[in-house]
């Protein structure tokens, strides 16, 4: 489906939001400042070589150092590529023992006081395919539909490795669509150097070290969010267009041409911003007047539908299934924007036509398959639910961005000062690109002014020639409120 990628580069973070017909469809953030707070989205790919610190034969798991805060938890399941039956779970007390190096990836970032989730079955991804090393046989990305094309890249994959010249497996990415056997296979050759690379370094390195960080979050974003249905890349920082066009002519040179530089007028996420302030709201208005409540619990996530002012003049079905439909289809969208996994529970008003149901479960189906993150959608159940079962790729927004109220006994949540301190970020820039040559004064909660002075903010809008910036802190301030203004240049 044809898209635009829109790319917000601030000193905090790089923002990649992916927008159909001007509507918000995937959002990723990753931070520059506190880089290796849960939610940065910073940790996730790198190859770390660690040490087992602990060995638990009851939950079959290992905890591994891995340099960060906590140790990481590396379950049984992701050791069978070091076992000798890759297609069942090892016992982890024949694997792994206290002090062992492990090589290591992060799959998952840590979440509330969980540590990092690791995988042993180290992976390269690539612009075409992800390089496999210690997992043989050749995989076929599942959003790629096509039998033909699906048969048609799993023959060449497998006659690459069949011919010896490259060792391990891969999985061919959505990307690989239409590519051809030469494209192929210098895609993978470059990723089975950078795995030589890796094995190399390894041997004397300390423990823990990281040996391979993913790509920088420009890179990243061109590799796993562009495809053929791109119009444009638009990005609002001119390095970060140096850096997408290089990186374009070298794995996708196609592409090259759709990358620009955003210059006005206003923000590039101007009319993004609303949407995403939403995404940690529980209520979610729909087109028809009625709306959704998204509300996370420990066990999981329930969706309840309503159709709020919505009613059809024909029957209660029609305005059962209209609702339902439109609901369907933006259960979809917040679940993926909001990353939500785990077992979720949907609410839809009641119908009695089957046929009105099977088009509601179709909708939600095909809105909650359009990332690739696998899913299972069960029936309606004797109540009236529907269960759905979807992979936890990261932690919820909710819990990335917003923290227990401190004053309201945790009956309701309220933006973490780290979230606050990167509205104020490009609130900065933005005010210095609008006045220029005019210092800035920054009024803002103690805690959001501290949180940017411990990690470096100063000095990171200094970098970007924006070194004349007071912050004022004002104990009166909710930590919500900022205020960012303008004074005269002394002389």
């Amino acid at each position: 489906m044809a898209q635009d990628v829109l790319i917000n580069v601030s000193v905090g973070e790089v923002r990649v939001a992916a927008v159909e017909n001007g509507r918000l469809q995937a959002l990723s953030c990753t931070r520059l400042l506190g880089a290796e707070e849960p939610g940065s989205g910073g940790l996730i790919g790198d190859i770390v070589l660690g040490q087992v610190a602990r060995v638990v034969p009851a939950v079959q798991a290992a905890f591994v150092e891995i340099g960060h805060e906590r140790a990481g938890f590396l379950g049984a399941r992701e050791l069978r590529c070091l076992s000798g039956d890759p297609s069942v779970d090892p016992l982890i007390s024949s694997v792994m023992h206290e002090g062992d190096k492990v090589l290591v990836q992060i799959v998952k970032e840590p979440i509330g006081d969980k540590g990092a989730r690791l995988t042993a079955n180290v992976t390269i991804p690539g612009r075409l395919s992800v390089f496999t090393p210690l997992q043989p046989g050749v995989g076929i990305s599942r959003r790629i539909e096509d039998e033909s094309e699906r048969a048609r890249l799993a023959a060449i994959g497998e006659k690459l490795f069949a011919s010896g010249e490259l060792k391990g497996g891969c999985i061919l990415r959505t990307a690989a669509v239409g590519a051809d056997e030469e494209e192929l296979r210098e895609d993978l050759i470059r990723l089975e150097e950078e795995w030589g690379e890796i094995s190399a370094a390894r041997k004397n390195a300390k423990v823990p070290s990281t040996l391979r960080r993913d790509l920088g979050p420009i890179e990243r974003a061109l590799r796993d969010t562009v495809h053929d249905g791109t119009l444009s890349i638009l990005i609002d920082d001119a390095n970060a267009v140096t850096r997408a066009r290089a990186y374009c002519h070298e794995a996708m040179p196609d592409m090259e041409d759709r990358v620009a530089l955003f210059e006005g007028p206003g923000a590039l996420f101007a009319d993004l911003e609303a949407d995403i302030d939403g995404l940690v709201h529980l209520r979610v208005p729909l087109p028809c007047g009625g709306w959704i409540t998204v509300e996370g619990t420990e066990a999981l996530t329930a969706v309840d539908v309503n159709s709020g002012s919505f009613t059809h003049a024909a029957a209660v079905e029609d305005t059962g299934l209209i609702v339902n439909v439109e609901a369907a289809r933006e259960i979809g969208r917040q679940i993926r924007l909001r990353g939500i996994g785990g077992l979720i529970v949907i609410d839809f008003i009641h119908m009695k036509e089957m046929g009105n149901v099977e088009q509601v479960l179709a909708e939600l189906s095909g809105s909650l398959a359009r990332d690739g993150v696998p899913v299972s959608v069960g029936p309606v159940t004797a109540f009236g639910l529907v269960e759905v079962t979807r992979k936890r790729v990261r932690g919820p927004l909710v819990s990335q961005w917003s923290e227990d109220c401190s004053t309201c006994h945790g009956l309701g949540r309220v933006r973490r000062p780290d979230v606050v301190a990167m509205d104020v970020l490009r609130r900065i820039e933005e005010t210095v690109k609008a006045a220029p040559g005019l210092a800035i004064v920054v009024r803002a909660a103690p805690e959001v002014v501290r949180w940017m002075e411990g990690q470096g903010a100063i000095e990171a809008l200094a970098s970007k020639g924006i070194a004349r910036v007071t912050f004022q802190l004002e104990e009166g301030f909710s930590r919500e409120r900022i205020e960012v203004g303008t004074r005269a240049k002394a002389d």
